[in-house]
């Protein structure tokens, strides 16, 4: 029983599509962050300069907001899954579920 449910929903055209969908766009999610990972880390390496240019009179240099950022972009980032899974991939295995049991 347990196989023929996993093959009648492997074969799904539904499941294939939300497999797609969420590949996909796991893997354009891993590429910015990685971009945006990575660029911190280069700048790091080979731009130290730059980080730590001042910001205004205070001990604040650059490098920290630019941090801040890739933290925030992370958060940001989880949050924009989330919300499509949520709605989007949450829907698609609700109608694969119902199609599949009948």
């Amino acid at each position: 029983m347990e196989d023929d449910l996993a093959r009648r929903i492997a074969s799904h055209p539904k499941y294939q599509e939300l497999k797609a969908k969420r590949s996909s766009f796991g893997w354009w999610l891993t590429a910015a962050m990685l971009v945006v990972y990575y660029g911190f880390i280069l700048l790091v390496a080979f731009d130290k300069q730059l980080l730590a240019t001042r910001i205004g009179q205070g001990v604040m240099t650059l490098g920290m907001p630019i941090g801040l950022g890739v933290i925030v972009f992370t958060i940001v980032i989880t949050a924009v899954y989330v919300r499509r899974a949520n709605n989007e991939f949450d829907k698609l295995s609700d109608d694969i579920t119902k199609a599949v049991l009948k």
